[in-house]
């Protein structure tokens, strides 16, 4: 059986054929890193950012690391994708009832989400000085309002499904600490209004694999597929030098999400060049958006690099599918509903 994704077409989904012959189905971009050091007067870093199509090009919220070293979100436009402008401040947010609502001294790791006509963002922020998720939605990113957040402290890697299932939003997260988190597994949580969330589920636990062993979080939005819900995720390993964060894949039934139908043992993409070895953390392939082209099964997957660097790799939902079947590994708690 051939897996198709379900989705639109993306003719000009930036894409190189494949570069190597490593045997694993996700490959790099010979232009990488695609944003380096410094890009704005204020931002020493840009990496871990969420680009969607808009228009005839793309548009982006990006992590931007400033010069006094605390992230914030940025806006960012490209034409094909690759070749990217940031904007020199941050994003200015709002309330409902139109006051400003300052995002304080962390905002980081956004995802961006289609869901019907608007554009929601789930993000890392601050609730009550410790980390928790935040959410803010906009139709044409220009003007950016933020509604309540789904959870209390403490959570990051919230990512939202770019659909309602069984009438209700559909919200992955990744409970934590206040630290960094030498612990975490994927739960998602629903809501049919985003605003009150419940019916909390555990979706996957780390891995008895190596790779993963120390915890996993939820990388881009989730790939509808014919076969169900492709979800690109992150998985960690603690070494004598630190983490490592390689990216690993698994597909989720397309009606109960919280059960895992396939599961791959080996990761698809792990850190080995200078710009994802060495940075302001070394070690780090973390992916956090992803493109798609139902015409062509064509992915690109934009993920940070070292967290110094964004980058871009690529596959295609067939090769990706086919890699999973033949290293297929699911662990007893996968296929049952955990509440």
């Amino acid at each position: 059986m051939n897996i198709k994704i379900i989705g639109n077409s993306l003719p000009n989904i930036p894409w190189q054929d494949r570069n190597k012959t490593d045997g694993l189905p996700v490959w790099r971009f010979d232009g990488n890193p695609i944003l380096k050091r410094n890009p704005t007067k204020l931002a020493a870093r840009v990496f871990n950012s969420a680009v969607v199509p808009w228009g005839d090009g793309f548009i982006g919220v990006f992590r931007a690391d400033m010069n006094m070293q605390n992230p914030q979100l940025f806006l960012g436009r490209s034409d094909d994708g690759i070749k990217w402008e940031i904007e020199e401040g941050p994003i200015c947010w709002y309330r409902e009832d139109g006051t400003k609502s300052p995002l304080g001294n962390f905002a980081y790791d956004p995802r961006v989400i289609k869901i019907d006509d608007e554009y929601y963002i789930v993000w890392c922020c601050e609730f009550a000085d410790m980390p928790s998720l935040g959410i803010g939605k906009t139709k044409d990113f220009k003007h950016f309002t933020r509604i309540n957040n789904p959870f209390i402290p403490f959570n990051r890697n919230g990512v939202l499904f770019p659909k309602k299932i069984n009438g209700n939003y559909q919200l992955l997260s990744r409970p934590s600490d206040s630290g960094h988190t030498p612990f975490g597994d994927i739960f998602i949580s629903e809501s049919p209004d985003m605003k009150y969330w419940g019916n909390h589920r555990l979706v996957m636990r780390s891995g008895s694999c190596l790779w993963e062993s120390t915890k996993i979080g939820a990388g881009p939005v989730p790939i509808e597929t014919t076969e169900g819900w492709l979800m690109i995720y992150h998985g960690v390993v603690t070494t004598c030098s630190g983490y490592v964060y390689s990216m690993g894949a698994a597909l989720l039934d397309k009606d109960e999400p919280s059960k895992v139908l396939m599961r791959c043992k080996n990761y698809i993409f792990t850190p080995e060049e200078d710009y994802e070895v060495v940075g302001f953390v070394p070690n780090v392939a973390f992916p956090v958006a992803a493109l798609t082209d139902a015409d062509t099964g064509r992915i690109a997957i934009y993920y940070g690099a070292a967290d110094t660097y964004t980058a871009l790799a690529f596959t295609t939902v067939e090769e990706l599918y086919e890699y999973m079947k033949e290293n297929n590994e699911l662990n007893h708690w996968d296929t049952d509903v955990i509440r």
